[in-house]
């Protein structure tokens, strides 16, 4: 579909919901905490955004257990190990993750091609998107891709260049700050605050915005 309309979706707190792969983490780090369970308590606080005031807010639930590591006295090699072990749980009983309610049904509907371009590994993605019912939902996995700056490359990719775009995720900085900058169309979804952000859409879930995600992409076809 080189002149169809392009949505990039994100993965974590996007298209794979829930705390089920953050907690898999979070253990995995408390073992190299000085203190695990005020590690873990700390951890827990900081998953409710609404507790912490909004200039020391992280940007998502990742970025919660790197803060809470720092404090804890957790090295960034432990940290990286802990994080690569609890991907391999994503999407099992130790790490659950669900889809977003009618995703599924949409993005084979969708009159647009789909893609998720996310910064985690590959590792486990496609069993997990398979399980989640969205094994044949998108044209194109792009993993660690090191974003903002990778989805700067991918936007400047000549099957990219020229084509309409809505990139749709939960980090303003990471997945839709740089397709905003380009005069693209953005969906912002979640929680997690970002007073810089002044996204196209915006709602709490993807479901949310699911109806004006399928009216973007039929009138960027008519």
């Amino acid at each position: 579909m080189p002149n169809s309309p392009l949505i990039i979706f994100d993965f974590d707190g996007t298209v794979a919901l829930g705390d089920g792969p953050v907690l898999a983490y979070a253990r995995a780090a408390a073992a190299s905490a000085d203190e695990p369970e005020r590690f873990l308590a700390r951890v827990d606080a900081g998953l409710r955004p609404a507790a912490a005031a909004a200039a020391a807010q992280p940007i998502d639930a990742y970025d919660v257990i790197r803060v809470a590591a720092v404090e804890a006295g957790v090295a960034p090699d432990a940290l990286s190990r802990a994080y690569l072990s609890s991907r391999a749980l994503l999407g099992s009983a130790e790490a659950p993750v669900e889809a977003p309610v009618g995703l599924a049904a949409v993005a084979a509907a969708l009159a647009a091609e789909c893609v998720l371009v996310t910064n985690a590994p590959a590792i486990r993605i496609a069993e997990t998107l398979t399980a989640l019912g969205l094994g044949d939902a998108f044209t194109r996995i792009v993993t660690d891709a090191g974003k903002p700056v990778g989805l700067d490359r991918l936007l400047d990719e000549p099957g990219v260049a020229g084509r309409r775009v809505l990139a749709v995720g939960d980090i303003w900085r990471n997945d839709l700050e740089p397709a905003h900058r380009r005069g693209h169309d953005t969906a912002l979804v979640g929680l997690w605050p970002d007073p810089t952000a002044t996204p196209t859409f915006r709602a709490a879930t993807l479901t949310d915005l699911l109806p004006r995600i399928e009216a973007w992409a039929a009138a960027s076809v008519s």
